[in-house]
């Protein structure tokens, strides 16, 4: 069995504006329809749990997407806490070993493709697997000053990408090991390396964006207005 996890509590600060970026509109439906449409149109993803803050107001009532369930629960003032909340809130018939997508709400332009390979590699190995991109930009070091400090080597560095795929009692443990640790965790991968696993990377496509400014937003509706 797979389910998805959404975690949607966030304000989308970086963005500005009044509106949390997941609801923001793309090609005529918020980001975050997207982003449950691309998981839930994959044959295997049973349904998605979304965790959403507790004065969300703006959640349009969906109690399923192309004929599957979409639960929702109180998410935490972090990413990982909202996630954790949504680990803990799946249904029973999601057992430890169950497969769970972790996908950012407002990462709208995932390919069916990327997220069959992504699948695939979860299955295949027991640490699981996220998707991700080889950095391929020349890399610079800062100095306080803002001039250029160093010249960092590239190779062997990936950016993260969602979904990332990982079993849900694993995942559970590694995320509170990490909360009872005090650590910050910025992924799902991050706790599951702090728990000693080694995810495997899957390569994604590039335009598999999450939306974090306005810039973004103009390009994300005109890569969804081509599909």
């Amino acid at each position: 069995m797979i389910w998805a996890v959404v975690p949607a509590a966030g304000r989308g600060t970086r963005f500005g504006g009044e509106v949390p970026k997941q609801y923001l509109p793309a090609a005529g439906r918020p980001l975050i329809a997207h982003a449950l449409e691309a998981l839930l149109a994959h044959p295997r993803v049973a349904g998605a749990m979304v965790a959403l803050a507790a004065d969300d107001c703006l959640w349009p009532g969906w109690a399923e997407l192309r004929g599957k369930p979409v639960l929702r629960c109180v998410g935490g003032g972090e990413r990982a806490d909202s996630v954790l909340a949504a680990l803990e809130a799946l249904p029973e018939s999601a057992g430890a070993d169950a497969l769970v997508l972790v996908h950012d709400a407002a990462r709208p332009n995932l390919h069916a493709a990327d997220l069959e390979r992504l699948i695939a590699a979860a299955e295949a190995h027991a640490d699981g697997a996220i998707l991700a991109a080889p950095v391929r930009d020349t890399l610079k070091r800062a100095g306080e000053d803002a001039r250029i400090a160093a010249t960092e080597p590239r190779e062997r560095l990936w950016r993260a990408f969602t979904p990332q795929a990982f079993r849900r009692g694993a995942l559970t443990a590694a995320l509170r090991a990490a909360r009872e640790a005090g650590v910050a965790v910025t992924d799902e991968a991050m706790a599951m390396e702090r728990a000693g696993a080694r995810p495997r990377l899957v390569e994604g496509r590039e335009d598999n964006l999450k939306v974090t400014t306005p810039a973004d937003l103009a390009l994300a509706e005109h890569l969804l207005a081509r599909r």
